[in-house]
């Protein structure tokens, strides 16, 4: 009812004031025409425009609910004299659609339903016209009609939920986070878009600020505790008119998170904690875990160990597991059962990161932890972690080293074996004794050969093979002197023909030795005994270990001797003392006058400069190919202008020609020539052009004679054979004594890098010549049982021509 009243009340409040308005508006008309009036004639009036319009804006409703259209005014010319014969014409937003005017008496109405929060006004134009001219009568004219606001929009929050967060045990008023709500109507008309923030839900924890929207804690630090409830929900409401009755309200819900301080120190779950540990866990081990349990979360329940006290402070350690907070124990040092087979520490937790506002330095808890270490089968216990040995590399085999030594550390003190780990003595140089340990010698050492040897030897417990243990046995070699010095390097070097002087320095020599002495090397020069005799050269020890070699005399021959051979005795200074002798090699050679040599013997100095070997060698084979290029031109162009030995066309002889000899080549045919043989005069001529075979040119031809004399063929070797005629004996006997003899008489041939064997065979054969060039063309019946006397090969050969031809046929 009350609602209804204040309806009624309103609108009659909105009625009066546009009646006010429009008596405002006649107010103003009126005066404007009284002042036209009162102005004397011929006079201008400021430039004022004559208004024919009763008013300049109109006021509507929002949310008309009603069923006729809304009434907003009426328009009004001074031109309309009540004839019907003006007409009212409007234009602009929203006209003959939202707004509509009556044109016979200028009444305008609202067509429909209007929203203020979608347009506030709008803006539009009227006239009058003439109905029968249509001639306008006035200027158009701009109004505006705008739109009063009543309250019916809700404030909306400008998001649905809110999330806000803030410590615990915080001071109370501390802000948590501000909301906000807007209201779509007219702030600057009425209440309401005045808004009101109150809570709804949420009490008594927070509060919010009516004007700002600011929501604050309103409980003190004691009571806002996230350990007993961390999440709340807050209900926040804004309502318009300024919070009075019949306001329309908007709500929104908050939610706010209570974040932890480190206000909780950490506790241990259980005062005293127990593990065991075998006695063989190495060093890293973990023994075991405890747990603390601090009710703060992320990094205010971080937290870390320490071991304060106990026994086993040096015997184990402790760290903290990051992923679960944990403390675990390990273990730091080797436990022994038979020495210690328990311990007890006391453990310390603390946070890593301390509040000062909530917790003090010294909030800490402690723990006992007993610790029991189990008794385990230990291998044996060398009472050394390596052992060193040395010996004399002139040690004999068999000779004792050192020992090594081991126990079980067992109560059972099983007994030890002892053996060499071949894998580290491959060459079975060394062996230990099985039962005391003792490491000799199996082989003779060279310490020049190795200085050092590694050998591991091993501890076998008796009656439990399994358990054994490894250490390591370092040998060193003494060095005893078993090797003679010897030169530092190959010396070879040279003197001049002609010396400054006696006692000229021509090498200085140094010597090594593969021994190495405490005190050093030292090293004495001198010439062998052998070399002190007549020596042309003398030796200087310099004290250094080095040696000058002097020339003895101040003149050598190149021609006499190119090279002396100088032994040196080297002897070094340790003892048992041991030499050996080193050979210098010193070539005589032409010199300048400043002693740089010019000109030596053809077997180069290894120190003299010149060309590489590589590239002599290069030169030589250029060479070789060059001249064997021309001696198989020259010999090419020689055989063509060869005239052939065989002149007649009736004299057809096989001549055979052998290539398997090392001299001559191809063109080496002469010697073996049957034509030269069978006739000697056809070659005469060609005998005084070349004399002898192309390889073989002496140069002093002139200087012998050939010693001819006719050697019988009767002889053993130059028999002739039966059958053959006495000229072509004769023939050849005389042509091969002759090349005998010239060969066996002349001293000055050349060296023959060939053998030329002329021997002669004789003529005729049981066979005869199988030749088909001397065969006879004749029909005549043959008889060939003679071939089967030859052998079972040639059998068949007679078995095959003896036949009849009637036996083919």
């Amino acid at each position: 009812m009350r609602t209804i009243i204040l309806a009624i009340f309103c609108v009659l409040c909105l009625g009066l004031s546009l009646d006010a308005l429009s008596l405002n508006g006649q107010r103003t008309w009126r005066a404007n025409r009284k002042e036209a009036a009162a102005a004397p004639r011929g006079e201008k009036l400021l430039k004022r425009v004559r208004r024919g319009w009763m008013w300049n804006q109109f006021f509507l409703q929002e949310e008309y609910t009603g069923s006729d259209y809304q009434y907003i005014g009426k328009l009004q010319s001074d031109q309309d004299h009540g004839n019907g014969l003006v007409k009212y014409v409007l234009s602009g937003e929203g006209a003959g659609t939202i707004f509509v005017i009556d044109e016979n008496n200028g009444d305008l109405h609202a067509t429909r339903r209007l929203d203020r929060e979608e347009k506030a006004f709008y803006i539009l134009k009227a006239t009058v016209v003439n109905k029968r001219t249509g001639q306008k009568l006035e200027p158009e004219t701009e109004f505006i009609i705008k739109l009063h606001d009543i309250n019916d929009n809700e404030p909306h929050f400008s998001q649905e939920v809110y999330t806000g967060t803030v410590p615990e045990r915080s001071d109370i008023g501390t802000s948590v986070i501000q909301v906000t709500a807007t209201d779509a109507d007219d702030g600057m008309y009425g209440n309401s878009a005045k808004l009101v923030y109150s809570i709804s839900q949420g009490h008594p924890y927070f509060s919010v600020d009516p004007n700002t929207g600011v929501i604050r804690t309103a409980l003190g630090p004691g009571d806002m505790d996230r350990e007993q409830r961390e999440n709340y929900q807050v209900v926040i409401e804004a309502k318009d008119m300024a919070g009075q009755r019949g306001g329309l309200t908007g709500t929104t819900m908050v939610n706010i998170t209570l974040t932890d301080v480190n206000d909780n120190p950490p506790r241990f779950t259980q005062s005293i904690y127990q593990f065991r540990v075998p006695e063989s866990s190495k060093s890293g081990t973990p023994v075991g875990r405890i747990r603390a349990a601090d009710k703060d979360v992320g990094k205010n329940a971080e937290m870390y160990f320490t071991i304060v006290s106990g026994d086993g402070l040096d015997t184990f350690d402790i760290f903290t597991d990051k992923a679960t907070q944990e403390g675990v124990i390990t273990v730091s040092k080797p436990l022994d059962y038979e020495k210690k087979p328990s311990y007890t520490v006391e453990i310390q937790v603390q946070n890593t990161q301390i509040d000062p506002r909530f917790m003090s330095a010294g909030s800490k808890d402690m723990a006992t932890v007993r610790i029991a270490v189990e008794d385990e089968d230990e291998p044996p216990l060398f009472d050394k972690d390596s052992y060193l040995m040395e010996v004399k590399e002139d040690a004999a085999v068999g000779t004792a080293l050192g020992s090594v030594s081991a126990i079980d550390p067992d109560g059972a003190r099983s007994i030890v074996k002892y053996a060499i780990d071949r894998r580290t003595d491959m060459d079975h140089l060394f062996n230990v004794h099985p039962e005391n340990g003792s490491v000799f010698l199996l082989k003779s050492l060279d310490r020049e050969e190795a200085a050092w040897h590694n050998i591991s030897v091993i501890a076998i417990e008796l009656h439990n093979s399994r358990q054994s243990s490894h250490v390591s046995v370092f040998i060193h070699l003494l060095d005893v002197n078993d090797n003679a010095p010897t030169f530092a390097t190959v010396y070879e070097t040279f003197v001049c023909e002609r010396t400054k002087h006696p006692k000229t320095l021509i090498q200085t020599v140094s010597a090594v030795d593969a021994d190495e002495p405490s005190a050093g090397h030292k090293f004495f020069f001198s010439l062998a005994p052998e070399g002190t005799y007549r020596s042309n050269f003398t030796i200087r020890d310099n004290g250094d270990s080095t040696a000058s070699i002097l020339t003895r005399r101040a003149s050598y021959s190149r021609l006499q001797q190119s090279m002396y051979l100088v032994p040196v005795v080297i002897t070094d200074g340790d003892f048992p003392m041991q030499s050996s002798t080193g050979t210098l090699t010193v070539r005589v050679c032409t010199c300048d006058r400043e002693g740089n040599m010019e000109l030596c013997n053809a077997q180069p100095l290894s120190s003299a400069p010149g060309l590489s070997t590589g590239a002599l060698i290069a030169i030589l084979l250029c060479a070789i190919i060059l001249l064997m290029i021309v001696v198989l031109f020259t010999a090419l162009k020689r055989q063509r202008k060869q005239e052939p030995l065989i002149i007649s066309k009736e004299d057809v002889r096989d001549n055979v020609v052998s290539y398997n000899d090392e001299g001559g080549g191809e063109e080496d045919t002469q010697a073996f020539d049957i034509g030269a043989l069978r006739h000697p005069q056809s070659t005469a001529i060609l005998e005084e052009s070349t004399k002898q075979r192309r390889d073989i040119i002496p140069t002093d031809t002139l200087l012998y004679a050939p010693y001819r004399q006719h050697g019988s063929c009767s002889s053993g070797l130059l028999m002739p054979p039966v059958g053959v005629p006495s000229r072509d004996n004769g023939d050849v006997c005389e042509f091969i004594n002759q090349r005998v003899l010239d060969n066996d008489c002349n001293p000055t041939a050349p060296p023959y890098d060939s053998l030329a064997t002329y021997a002669y065979e004789g003529a005729g054969s049981v066979a005869e010549s199988l030749s088909s060039l001397g065969s006879m063309s004749s029909e005549a019946d043959q008889d060939y049982q003679y071939l089967s006397d030859w052998g079972p090969r040639f059998r068949k050969l007679a078995d095959l021509y003896g036949a009849e031809d009637s036996d083919f046929s």
